[in-house]
């Protein structure tokens, strides 16, 4: 057990008068014991209680070799056997139990009728606010990461020629992140020509490139478990002056928003920030999504950069900043850098250059 962290977590619960917690999510699991175990749809849970209690319970299937100084007491139970049940053994039927947002109800609803006089309670929040302050060697590998990440758009850009389709490209990047090391993609990459550049989240699929196409790309890899995300937009051949004038606003705009970026001001801020420069230059309604989202174990964790989230900024946050434009039919640009919240600012952990480029 990582006992610093294992201590966050327990302050954490007394400050909301909840003596039992239920962590199922395998990211939070591994944050805390340094395993990372993937049971499919089979039940894995670890219970804390503030009696001290530290209690990681397991298929069998599932063999862990732990530290005998781990503090940590591994229970197994059989593919044959009820998992809910010898849970259940293990809590006091009582009080308010916090579990994991996401754990599904085939769990829950079993172990709810099997404590009925407890009450249970969102507990993600426990952990997720901890999760959000990355200590220093996660921001060491973020850093790590990003470089990486940095080195791989290098390689893309100059994997750019005519007639190719976004799926070829793609799997230039994914050759390129295996060749620099990466241990994963932190999701499907995103690499959409022309019009697709104007659906934020669009399917690489099969278009071949042409002179005049915005190309985004939005890519991301694994190294040492943590993520990294960072989105560039190219243009191939020629840009119009509409589409120049597009991508001027959106680097403003996520140079504004960085500039928020500081200790003490809040998620809105930068929101608004990066919104103001976009609907000054009259593409308010084309900016359709938030301006970031928190990154560290997972690509997308608790803590998102959008105008309803007036939680302040604390150092060593890390979240992405990433204002887009996407004209219908036409393009869209997107611009993404991950920054790390200093004690005096920030620090933008990508380096590849924000300056418009036409390749070819």
């Amino acid at each position: 057990m990582n006992q610093t962290r294992l201590n966050a977590v327990t302050n954490q619960m007394r400050k909301q008068h909840m003596a039992q917690l239920i962590v199922s999510d395998p990211a939070s699991i591994y944050y805390l014991t340094g395993e990372w175990i993937h049971p499919g749809e089979r039940l894995l849970v670890l219970y804390l209680n503030l009696n001290g209690a530290k209690i990681l319970l397991l298929n069998a299937l599932f063999p862990l070799a732990l530290q005998t100084d781990s503090g940590l007491t591994l229970k197994y139970f059989k593919d044959t056997e009820d998992g809910v049940s010898i849970l259940a053994e293990l809590m006091a039927d009582e009080g308010d139990i916090g579990v994991d947002k996401n754990w599904p109800a085939r769990f829950l609803l079993p172990l709810m009728e099997k404590l009925p006089h407890a009450s249970f309670i969102n507990g993600s929040f426990t952990i997720d606010s901890i999760r959000m302050v990355k200590d220093q060697a996660e921001q060491h590998l973020m850093r790590k990461a990003s470089a990486l990440n940095d080195q791989a758009m290098q390689l893309l850009q100059e994997a750019v020629s005519h007639d190719a389709t976004e799926l070829e490209l793609s799997a230039v990047l994914k050759e390129a992140y295996r060749s620099l090391g990466a241990d994963d993609l932190s999701f499907t990459p995103i690499i959409a020509f022309g019009a697709n550049a104007a659906l934020p989240h669009h399917d690489t699929g099969s278009t071949r490139l042409k002179p005049g196409d915005a190309i985004i790309c939005d890519i991301g890899c694994v190294k040492e478990d943590y993520c990294s995300d960072m989105t560039r937009t190219f243009f191939y051949k020629t840009v119009s002056d509409k589409a120049r004038e597009v991508y001027e606003l959106v680097r403003k705009a996520n140079l504004a928003a960085i500039e928020e970026v500081r200790p003490g001001a809040r998620f809105c801020d930068i929101d608004a920030a990066a919104r103001k420069i976009i609907e000054e230059g009259g593409y308010g309604p084309y900016f359709t999504h938030r301006t970031g989202h928190a990154i560290g174990l997972e690509v997308h964790e608790f803590g998102d950069v959008s105008s309803g989230n007036t939680a302040r900024l604390e150092p060593g946050m890390i979240f992405s900043i990433e204002p887009g434009i996407y004209l219908d039919t036409e393009f869209g640009v997107r611009i993404e850098d991950l920054v790390l919240v200093t004690d005096t600012g920030c620090e933008v952990l990508n380096h590849f250059t924000k300056d418009l480029v036409v390749i070819g």
